[in-house]
């Protein structure tokens, strides 16, 4: 990520003709927002002095502490690939700060901020992330919106004619890299109309960044190919849900902090602790991780998502899996978190998990070498093996209850994001569904 001057954000806008600057940041749903302005307005924005109404924003503020700052982080200065009608559109993703200058407790990337500066004060230096988001695409109907008629019927690596959705995911990985990503995979996924793309590791904020980023981009493009893609981590019945697994690695002064190459499987003490706590706080930050009701109808046997907490550098059936490669491309593969999840802070809470696990010398499991999913629940019990929670509502008790997982919102996301996740599951609970009609409407 290049870290641009004012100057050259200016130049760059003049060179490109952008005629709008989108003012981008993320809410507690992870959402991404934007305050759209003319470049008439940017030197104004380069210069801290663009205000919005946080009160509008559910889980930011009152509407009596309205008056909110957004202050762009330069290096994430982008032109839009894509032409408007208008001219180019350029972005700038922002950090909330209140009024007085101090930054905002409620905005999810400077909260991850926070936590990074915590880690750094333990003696490391950088945290990197490579995320694996899967989506799905669905045609549009005659009136430009989404229907639940899928825009092919492919399988994992299958190729056209069978994967109809090429041509939309090949123009998204081109605009993807003449926006600066590295692609590095693209391929359709297991379930009909899934799609997965993945990108080079990045360090933690900038990683969040990009996610939001390609959402954006998936969305836009997709549009013009007439579909419309969706996070939605569950669209099918039947059908395996979307994940975004997160490879995470640890960084000291000596480079990679999980990799020891005298440990027999070249994990260094550190990684099995980090990895000890990811363990130990997985029932608690299910629920930033898998944020949503219908998450759940993904973290169920059967359909390769994780359910039970245990970790292997072998086989895929658990929560946490160690990829063969070592040295500085050590990590750590988390493999429930799912695309509706607020990146920004779906990584604070699982970097807070790791250092807790660090700081308080936590042991870590033995491995489980084998398909999880064929032992029955006796063995399962025998070797500690834990659930993840089923419900959503089951995953905020947990949230309730972990302490440090709570320090890695901080007070003010912790109470906003259980409020609005518990309304969630309260609407959903009142809610008579299709297949309750079906099953029960007839014969009761």
């Amino acid at each position: 990520m290049k870290n641009y001057t004012r100057q050259e954000i200016i130049d760059s806008a003049a060179e490109h003709d952008v005629r709008f600057l989108r003012l981008m940041f993320t809410d507690i749903e992870g959402i991404v927002k934007n305050v759209e302005v003319p470049i008439s307005q940017l030197t104004k924005v380069l210069d801290n002095k663009m205000m919005f109404d946080g009160s509008s924003i559910d889980g930011f503020v009152r509407i009596e502490e309205s008056d909110m700052q957004l202050r762009p982080d330069f290096a994430t200065w982008l032109v839009f690939p894509w032409e408007m009608e208008q001219g180019k559109v350029a972005r700038l993703i922002c950090d909330i700060y209140n009024p007085d200058g101090t930054p905002f407790a409620g905005d999810p990337r400077s909260n991850l901020k926070r936590v990074l500066k915590e880690m750094e004060k333990m003696g490391f230096t950088d945290f990197n992330l490579g995320p694996e988001p899967e989506f799905f695409l669905f045609k549009l109907d005659k009136n430009g919106q989404p229907s639940e008629y899928l825009n092919d019927h492919g399988g994992y690596f299958d190729l056209a004619p069978t994967d109809l959705g090429e041509n939309c995911r090949r123009d998204i990985v081109l605009q993807l890299e003449e926006m600066g990503f590295e692609i590095e995979a693209s391929h359709h996924e297991n379930a009909p109309g899934q799609h997965e793309i993945d990108w080079k590791y990045a360090n933690a904020v900038e990683a969040c960044d990009n996610i939001q980023t390609f959402k954006l981009v998936v969305k836009t493009i997709a549009r013009k190919h007439g579909l419309h893609a969706t996070f939605m981590p569950k669209p099918l019945t039947g059908e395996c849900g979307s994940g975004m697994h997160f490879n995470m690695s640890l960084f000291n002064e000596n480079g990679n902090a999980f990799y020891d190459e005298q440990d027999k499987i070249g994990l260094s003490e550190t990684a099995y602790r980090f990895m000890a706590g990811i363990l130990k706080h997985a029932k608690a930050y299910t629920a930033v991780c898998n944020p949503v009701v219908n998450s759940y109808k993904r973290l169920i046997p059967g359909y390769e998502a994780p359910v039970y907490i245990a970790w292997s550098a072998k086989n895929r059936s658990p929560l946490v899996r160690i990829p063969s490669s070592r040295g500085l491309s050590t990590r750590i593969e988390l493999r429930s978190v799912d695309p509706s999840a607020n990146p920004y802070l779906a990584l604070a809470v699982l970097i807070k998990s790791g250092l807790d696990g660090i700081e308080h010398h936590r042991e870590n499991p033995e491995p489980i070498n084998h398909n999880i999913f064929e032992m029955s629940r006796k063995e399962r019990d025998e070797k500690g093996v834990l659930d993840l929670p089923s419900t959503l509502h089951n995953a905020l008790k947990y949230l309730e209850e972990d302490e440090i997982v709570q320090s890695g919102l901080g007070s003010h996301i912790y109470n906003s994001f259980l409020s609005v996740k518990k309304r969630e599951w309260a609407e959903y609970s009142q809610e008579v569904s299709v297949w309750e009609k079906d099953r029960y409407f007839k014969i009761l």
